[in-house]
C-alpha cells in the first residue's frame, strides 16, 4: 500500500472511531426549560442594555431551541452540546487543558469532538456575539445571543457533562429526560427560578468549564434520587415523579436559576467586551 493510501486508511479509521464514540441524539433541557431561562436571563441585565434584549425577547425565546432542531437533523451536532468529562480522568479533570489549541495538541481534535466541546462552543459564541456588537452588526446579534444562551444552559444540565449521559452506565436509561425535561414540564408551576443580577465574566471559556464542573457535581445526587423514586414502582408513574421531584426538584430549580444568571452574564460580558456600544432603538 502506498504512503498516501496508508494515510487515507488511517484517517478513515479515526473517523469511524469518532462516529462510534459520539453518542446518539439525546434530550437536554427541553424546549420549555430553554425558553424559561432565556426569558429569566433578560431580567438580569442592567438598564443600559436590557431594552435591546427586551425588544428581541420573542426572537430569543423562539430561537433558543434552534440547536435542538439542528440535532434532530444531524446527530453529530451533539458534540457541541455536551462534554463527557470522565473521558479526561478524574474530577476536577485538570489534565484537560482549557485552551482549545493546547487540548487539541494533547488529545487530538477527533478525541475532543468524540467527548464533546461544549465549553469551547460557549467561548466561541461569546466571541461571536462580541464581534456582532463591536462591528455594529446588530441584525445578526439575536441569533448568536440565542445560540449562546442555549449552550450556556446546557452547561448547567448535569447530563450534558458526563459519559453516563442517559443513565445507561448505571442501569437508569432515560434518567436524563426524566430529570431535565419531564420534571420541568410536569412541575412548571412550582419552578421558582430566581436568578441574580448579571455580572462580568473575565474569561468566558474558562468560566464555562467551571459551570460544567458544577453541573457535573450533581450527577450522583440525581442518579440516587431517580433510583429511590423508582423503588417498588413498576413504571414511571405520577407517584414516581412526585418522589423524584421532592428529592431532585431543588437541583432543577438551582441549575435553571444559575443558567439564567449565567446567560445574562455572558450577554453582558459580550456587550462590555465590545466596548459597550449603543444598541439600535427598538423598532416601532
Amino acid at each position: 500500500m502506498s504512503g498516501r493510501a496508508t494515510r487515507w486508511a488511517r484517517r478513515a479509521g479515526v473517523a469511524a472511531l469518532v462516529l462510534a464514540l459520539v453518542p446518539g441524539s439525546v434530550p437536554a433541557w427541553g424546549p420549555n426549560g430553554h425558553r424559561l431561562v432565556v426569558n429569566k436571563a433578560i431580567d438580569t441585565l442592567p438598564p443600559e442594555i436590557r431594552p435591546w434584549f427586551e425588544a428581541n425577547r420573542p426572537y430569543l425565546s423562539q430561537h433558543a431551541t434552534d440547536p435542538l432542531n439542528a440535532l434532530a437533523k444531524n446527530p453529530a451536532e451533539i458534540r457541541y452540546q455536551r462534554i463527557e468529562l470522565e473521558k479526561f480522568g478524574r474530577f476536577p479533570y485538570e489534565g484537560l487543558p482549557r485552551d482549545y489549541k493546547a487540548a487539541v495538541k494533547k488529545f487530538t481534535k477527533p478525541v475532543l469532538e468524540a467527548a464533546g466541546v461544549l465549553p469551547w462552543q460557549i467561548g466561541l459564541y461569546s466571541e461571536r456575539l462580541t464581534n456582532d456588537m463591536k462591528a455594529d452588526k446588530w441584525p445578526g446579534a439575536p441569533d448568536d445571543a440565542a445560540r449562546l444562551a442555549f449552550y450556556v444552559a446546557e452547561a448547567h444540565d448535569p447530563f450534558s457533562t458526563t459519559d453516563n449521559f442517559d443513565g445507561h452506565l448505571s442501569g437508569q436509561t432515560g434518567v436524563d429526560s426524566r430529570f431535565d425535561t419531564n420534571l420541568v414540564d410536569r412541575f412548571a408551576l412550582f419552578l421558582y427560578v430566581r436568578p441574580n443580577d448579571a455580572y462580568y465574566i473575565s474569561d468566558p471559556t474558562d468560566h464555562a468549564f467551571e459551570d460544567c464542573l458544577t453541573a457535573h457535581s450533581w450527577i450522583q445526587a440525581v442518579l440516587l434520587a431517580d433510583r429511590r423514586a423508582r423503588a417498588n414502582q413498576h413504571d414511571y408513574t405520577d407517584e414516581y415523579y412526585d418522589h423524584f421531584y421532592n428529592t431532585a426538584g431543588a437541583i432543577v430549580i438551582r441549575q435553571l436559576s444559575e443558567a439564567s444568571t449565567e446567560i445574562g452574564s455572558y450577554w453582558l460580558t459580550a456587550w462590555t467586551n465590545a466596548g459597550k456600544p449603543q444598541p439600535p432603538p427598538p423598532a416601532r
